[in-house]
């Protein structure tokens, strides 16, 4: 596994999305109201849509093409759509933000 820093909480507003890109992959990071961060690949199961342009309410973000409710924690969509999109473990430490990748070359 790999910790990358990305960047400080402050960085992140409160209830809006973040892109960042990690060599080829790219993340959408998401900071709950209630300081709880998240990252998950920045692309919808439905049609690819931006994530880190969503609407966040609570845990879960809105993608900004077609409404599909995605959930942060596990990267499920919500019924009746399906699919899901790959999320990873966002930590804060000292006020800044890591995400851990795994060692497949992600």
């Amino acid at each position: 596994m790999m910790r990358v820093k990305v960047g400080t909480i402050e960085q992140l507003p409160k209830r809006l999305g973040k892109c960042v890109h990690i060599g080829v992959l790219e993340l959408a990071l998401f900071r709950t109201q209630d300081d709880r961060v998240y990252a998950v690949e920045n692309r919808c199961p439905h049609k690819g849509g931006d994530l880190s342009q969503g609407i966040v309410s609570g845990e879960y973000v809105f993608c900004p093409l077609h409404d599909w409710k995605i959930c942060l924690r596990d990267g499920q969509a919500q019924a009746p759509d399906e699919g899901c999109v790959k999320t990873y473990r966002a930590t804060v430490e000292d006020g800044c933000v890591y995400v851990e990748l795994q060692e497949t070359g992600e």
